[in-house]
């Protein structure tokens, strides 16, 4: 027993000092190629081992902002909220890099590495900066995890980042990852209306990826 609590000590689960950034973009659309689709929303978590320190919730200030009608639909966009709530993205985007670029930070969220990453990197563009990716070797994606835990595909410890993408890419019928599944499957409350609210997204996600340490080993 003692030899295999000395091998799994390098476990985030038995990590004592673990430090998470957690986030998610809410944008204009789907594209991730286009600097149109600009992101109105930016939420995000700092966690020290399980437990949330602060929490960050801004509306992106762009006076040429176009939404589609789906993101409406589907955000609950409401256009006099933004208008009132909304700051400057460039402030915005200096703590929230401040976090990400630390290397004492793993940086967590639900599909980050096939959508919330890309959009990062418009919001920097947008704000002149250049594209810049070195976090990604901290980045843990629960979408990607969920997958390997429904697919029973082993973690590959040699490179986490390389074994997540391979991961985002597989698509198999009857494999469900969504937040709501995953919050279903792991029994954790949640209100469906909220549901794509940048916020109450990442503290549902958190919930999700704590549970998770305890199913997959990283």
């Amino acid at each position: 027993m003692e030899k295999e609590k000395s091998m799994n000590n390098h476990l985030l689960r038995f990590n004592k000092n673990k430090k998470f950034i957690v986030f998610d973009y809410e944008t204009c659309g789907l594209n991730l190629a286009s600097l149109d689709n600009k992101p109105w929303q930016l939420a995000f978590l700092i966690c020290e081992n399980n437990e949330i320190k602060e929490k960050h919730d801004y509306y992106l200030k762009w006076d040429d902002l176009n939404i589609s009608d789906d993101a409406k639909r589907i955000t609950g966009f409401k256009e006099s909220v933004y208008k009132k709530k909304a700051v400057d993205p460039l402030k915005v985007l200096d703590l929230f890099d401040s976090y990400v670029y630390n290397p004492d930070y793993h940086v967590i969220g639900h599909n980050i590495l096939g959508f919330d990453i890309y959009i990062h990197n418009i919001h920097r563009q947008l704000c002149n900066k250049s594209t810049d990716y070195s976090y990604l070797n901290r980045a843990i994606d629960t979408n990607c995890i969920a997958k390997s835990e429904a697919m029973e595909i082993e973690f590959d410890e040699k490179n986490l980042t390389l074994w997540q993408f391979k991961l985002q890419k597989i698509r198999k019928k009857g494999v469900k990852t969504s937040l709501k599944f995953l919050c279903q499957k792991y029994g954790i409350d949640f209100d469906e209306s909220k549901l794509h609210d940048a916020l109450y997204d990442i503290e549902q996600n958190f919930k999700v990826f704590q549970s998770m340490l305890w199913k997959v080993n990283i």
